[in-house]
């Protein structure tokens, strides 16, 4: 530790330290626009000057480091003067247009200008421009003008997205930042960028031009994609949603916010939101009110328990459904007598697990590991953020390795990949299972071959102390999923690995923790969409695409009574006979349980659009409807303590030994075939497939099928140019 004078008060710090850490641990405030906490030190901006005693000239507080006994000082008239005199050259070439920049009210340039800029400027030359790029539908780099060259957009894509897809060229004056791989910018992430610019030079190319900084009401909530929970804040404008950033949680997100959960608020503004209950009747679709279309679907359901029994009768549910949501659609189901409700639409193998799966970490934990296998996903696409704290290991040196079906590109180096068909995957990891065994000396729990890449993985995991293995969505969705999870234990406990799931949805494990599976005689979710089903209940899901049984699923779901679709968007119109809108994640009060197993509650940010009602509200009232027990719920907040228990603490979901990845499976390497159903990153829920500027994206585009391709050339003719 060195302990250093600043502005007078003693700083105790650790060595290797800078002036500006030592500050930041005073509290004191020292301007600057290049140095950012998640990034590597680049003193280019120089608005960090400090007055250190001993030094000939103001120092960088930013690349100082500190020395025990130094003296600094902050606000003295040298550091003042030259915190001043950076300020001027910055503001030589930068345009006067703040009243017009998108970035105007939250600008880290506009706010130190009052503080440190001139009145007046001394130079009469004429101000450089710099011609505007187009780098796709999420950043907006029309104003580069703007831009200060702080380079920590070009430090971003190295460091933590892994891309350098931003870069400087030329020198001097005639610096600028521009696209260095391509014409785009395509990283999962990107829009990291436009919160790190300090100017208005990246700015949101979906929020440009709709509000200003000042008319926002701001509220906290939590991401409703995949398994990450990261935390948010959805800025709001007359009811409407109008702009999601990253709320900082060092535990779950850091600072850092997936594309998919930051422009994905486009589709709840969208015309294809669904606003008041809908029947079909004589084949035509006619609005009808909240009692009529509740009435119905009660009446329904009781024809079809009384002619066909309550067996005939399920429920589908979507994961990223809330866990009220989830509970009360279990009760709804199992009061009607029936067990057949599932959130596992994806799945290709429904064996009971003995514990609910999880993470097997904690999410912070991923950044600090030392070795990595990763089994059965496109970890930098379907989990952004789980893949930033996966590169932040690797670059402090630790080892990942993957067996998967395609070698996709993870931004990172891999120690070892082994890319076979998904039928094979048993077979990998068995084969990592006997070279682990040949090193201890014990008996393979299944027949292998040590090939060479077996033994660098197995070599890997055996060295290190913090290590991993992860089984991605493919991996959930195999198969063969049992023998992969019965592998993975194996090598897990051989080799000193937590074993855990990079769970799909936002509510994965929400959705074990409630019980939102099959009961003993319960039809799962295959069954149910292969025509097991009299009357359907369809809970924020579009079975089509968010299904294994794909378009066979409409087939299966046209053979029914009744198909009841509650969703905030107009879907499933071929096939359901009821359409109910039910609020998306901002327009109700709910919970999510993350992949380690945390819970978070958010609230309602804006108030529901048209006769929109929360889901909870509507099962609520369909479960009086139907005489059933336990439906007298006044608030959200009495469905989670009912969902949590009798003791209704905050954590009482995932205490007392219910997460778990332990199986007892047997390992048969022979069963598998066939390709998981994983979704692409833009694919994955009904909201991000709606979300227009993610889907105008490289991986929206790479994402669409066949279907929707020709779906959304029909709907761009409909519309006029």
């Amino acid at each position: 530790m060195a302990e250093i004078t600043l502005d007078g008060q003693k700083v105790e710090i650790a060595d290797g330290s800078m002036v500006m850490h030592a500050a930041e641990k005073a509290g004191t405030y020292i301007p600057h626009f290049c140095y950012h906490k998640k990034l590597s030190i680049a003193a280019n901006c120089r608005m960090c000057l400090v007055d250190v005693e001993k030094a000939p000239k103001p120092m960088p507080a930013c690349a100082t480091p500190v020395t025990n006994g130094m003296v600094v000082h902050t606000r003295s008239d040298k550091a003042i003067k030259a915190q001043q005199s950076v300020m001027e050259f910055l503001l030589i070439n930068h345009p006067l247009d703040c009243p017009i920049c998108d970035q105007g009210g939250e600008c880290q340039l506009q706010d130190l200008a009052v503080g440190y800029g001139g009145s007046s400027s001394r130079y009469e030359e004429e101000k450089r421009v710099v011609l505007h790029k187009d780098v796709g539908p999420l950043i907006s780099m029309e104003e580069m003008s703007r831009c200060i060259h702080c380079t920590r957009c070009v430090r971003f894509g190295q460091e933590v997205a892994g891309v350098m897809e931003l870069g400087m060229i030329h020198r001097g004056e005639h610096s600028e930042i521009t696209t260095v791989l391509g014409d785009t910018v395509d990283s999962e992430v990107s829009g990291n960028m436009i919160d790190l610019c300090p100017v208005g030079a990246l700015t949101s190319k979906p929020f440009r031009y709709t509000a200003r900084n000042w008319e926002l009401s701001r509220r906290k909530s939590v991401a409703p994609h995949d398994a990450s929970g990261a935390n948010l804040i959805v800025q709001v404008k007359n009811n409407r949603v109008m702009r999601v950033l990253p709320l900082e949680n060092e535990a779950v997100n850091e600072c850092w916010l997936a594309d998919r959960d930051r422009f994905s608020y486009e589709a709840l503004n969208s015309d294809q939101r669904l606003t008041a209950p809908m029947l079909k009747q004589g084949g035509e679709w006619k609005q009808v009110d909240w009692q009529t279309a509740l009435e119905y679907v009660a009446n329904g359901l009781k024809q079809i328990r009384g002619d066909h029994g309550a067996g005939a009768i399920g429920l589908l549910a979507s994961p990223h459904s809330t866990v009220e949501e989830l509970f009360l659609a279990g009760q709804l189901v199992r009061g009607l007598g029936s067990e057949n409700i599932d959130y596992r639409l994806r799945n290709a193998q429904f064996t009971a697990s003995e514990g609910v799966r999880w993470l097997g970490t904690s999410i912070a934990s991923l950044s600090e590991l030392q070795r990595v296998l990763v089994v059965g996903s496109n970890l930098r696409k379907d989990h952004p953020l789980f893949a930033l704290r996966v590169r932040a290991a690797q670059r402090k040196g630790a080892q990942v390795s993957r067996i998967h079906d395609v070698d996709h590109d993870w931004a990172m180096p891999i120690a070892s990949s082994v890319t076979v068909p998904a039928g094979q995957w048993a077979q990998a990891l068995a084969d990592v299972a006997v070279a682990v065994a040949q090193a201890q000396g014990k008996s393979a729990p299944a027949q292998g071959n040590a090939t060479d890449a077996a033994k660098t993985i197995a070599a890997s995991l055996a060295s290190g102390e913090r290590k991993a293995i992860l089984l991605g969505n493919a991996a959930t969705h195999h198969a063969n999923a049992a023998s992969l999870l019965a592998l993975a234990q194996w090598i897990g406990e051989a080799t000193g690995a937590s074993v855990g799931f990079l769970t799909e949805a936002a509510n994965t494990v929400g959705a074990q923790l409630v019980n939102a599976l099959p009961g003993q005689d319960g039809l799962n979710a295959a069954q149910m969409l292969s025509g097991g089903l009299k009357a359907a209940i369809l809970l924020n899901t579009e079975p089509e695409f968010d299904s294994a049984a794909g378009a066979a699923a409409k087939e299966a779901l046209g053979k029914a009574d009744m198909v009841v679709t509650l969703s905030p968007f107009v879907s499933n119109l071929e096939f359901s006979d009821v359409l109910l809108p039910i609020a998306p994640w901002t327009e109700t009060p709910g919970t999510f349980v993350n992949a380690e197993g945390r819970v978070q509650s958010f609230h309602a940010v804006v108030k529901p659009l048209g006769d929109t009602r929360p889901a909870w509200k509507v099962l609520r009232v369909l479960g009086n409807l139907l005489g059933l027990q336990g439906f007298d719920f006044e608030s959200s907040n009495e469905v989670l303590a009912a969902a949590r228990g009798a003791d209704g603490k905050d954590q009482a979901m995932v205490q007392g030994g219910k997460l778990s990845n332990r199986t007892s499976a047997s390992i048969d390497l022979s069963a598998g075939a066939g390709t998981p159903a994983a979704a692409a990153i833009y694919q994955l829920d009904p909201i991000v497939r709606r979300a227009e500027s993610l889907q105008l994206t490289a991986d929206g585009q790479a994402g669409l099928t066949e279907a929707q391709r020709a779906m959304r050339a029909a709907r761009r003719e409909e519309v006029p140019a």
